[in-house]
Order: C-alpha cells, then sequence, then structure tokens
C-alpha cells in the first residue's frame, strides 16, 4: 500500500478528532496539568500495546492457525461494522466505551490506560489495522518500517490533538467533530471492502 493509504487508513480507526469530545467529558473539571498528563501517558501505553501486538499478532494466528485471507476477511468485516459506527455516531462498544464503563472511567483517578490507552487509542480497529498493514510488507523489515513509522506520526498527532483537545472543542463543538468523524467513517467503509475484497482474492489464489 501507499504511504497516503496507510497515513488514511490509520488516521481513520484513530480518529485523533473523535477523541476530542470522549477525552473532554472523562477529564471534565480536572485541571490542565491532570489532561496533559493523562494524554501523554495514554498515547505511550497505546504505543507499547500496539508494538507488543505488532511483535507478537502473526505468532498468535500461526498458533491459531488462522490464514492471512481469512484475517484479512475477518479484518475487513470489523473495520466495516466500526465504520457503520463512525457513520453513525453510534456508541457500541467497538470503537468507544459502553455507558457502564464510561461512568466506571469516570470513578477513577488515572484514565490513561482505560478507556484513553485501550480501547479509544489501541482498539480493535487500530491493532487489526496494523497487521493488515504489516502483512502487506510480506516479512520485508524495511517494508515492515513504513507502516510503523505512519502509526508512530498518527500517534504523535493524537497526542498533539489530545493536549489541544480544550481549544479544539470550543472550536469545532461536539457536534463538528461528530461530523468529521462521520466522513472519516464513509472513507474507512470503502477500505474495509476493500481488505474483504483482497482476502477473498488472495484465498481463491492460495487455496489448497
Amino acid at each position: 500500500m501507499r504511504a497516503y493509504d496507510i497515513f488514511l487508513t490509520f488516521f481513520v480507526v484513530v480518529d485523533p478528532v473523535g477523541l476530542v469530545p470522549l477525552f473532554g467529558a472523562l477529564t471534565a473539571g480536572t485541571s490542565h496539568e491532570y489532561r496533559r498528563r493523562m494524554a501523554v501517558k495514554g498515547v505511550l501505553i497505546a504505543a507499547l500495546v500496539l508494538l507488543f501486538f505488532a511483535v507478537s499478532g502473526f505468532a498468535v494466528l500461526r498458533i491459531l492457525g488462522i490464514g492471512l485471507a481469512a484475517f484479512r476477511i475477518a479484518g475487513g468485516i470489523l473495520l466495516f461494522l466500526l465504520a457503520i459506527d463512525m457513520v453513525f455516531a453510534r456508541h457500541s462498544g467497538l470503537r468507544t466505551t459502553t455507558s457502564r464503563e464510561t461512568e466506571e472511567a469516570r470513578g477513577r483517578n488515572d484514565i490513561s490506560v482505560f478507556p484513553l490507552a485501550i480501547p479509544l487509542i489501541a482498539g480493535p480497529g487500530a491493532l487489526t489495522s496494523l497487521l493488515l498493514m504489516l502483512s502487506a510488507a510480506h516479512g520485508r523489515f524495511i517494508a515492515m518500517g513504513l507502516p510503523l513509522g505512519i502509526l508512530a506520526l498518527v500517534l504523535v498527532i493524537t497526542l498533539v490533538v489530545l493536549l489541544l483537545s480544550e481549544r479544539i472543542l470550543a472550536l469545532m463543538g461536539e457536534t463538528g467533530a461528530n461530523v468529521v468523524t462521520r466522513l472519516l467513517g464513509v472513507v474507512l467503509t470503502a477500505l474495509a471492502v476493500q481488505y474483504v475484497l483482497t482476502g477473498i482474492r488472495l484465498g481463491l489464489l492460495y487455496r489448497p
């Protein structure tokens, strides 16, 4: 995949703009220092989770006997469901926390691990997309460095957005953030369908 396509995929599934109202709700009434600490810690933990998944993900697939074609189809379906949530601004628990999880998070002193790092940043969509991107590199270390580097860039953008969340929310409002998320969801729908079609093609080509 081209660098632009990789960036677009990661940017859509992480959805830094869509995190703004969620982060604002979770940190309402707290100090600027607390919000800054939670943003930095949350992004760092998410980066570690994604890196661990990048290293161990393929080994888990091999142990379970799951082929790349099947994983591409399953990943495409998962991303398609994620895109539906984004387009209709639904809170199903796939890309956001459930209402009970949100209430639980509000009672915590530290939201960096849950729900910020997992599942808001390093959620199912980001984890699946990462493995899909790495699988396209076919084990070439230089090619694998491209999606990892682009993912790091998206995480840096996410950190900056979270640090500026108050200003962004004041400028755009929750409605504006939802509009951007809906537009990104439409793009993700097309990407998800492409993953499914690629998986089907690979399954037909390498069918025993």
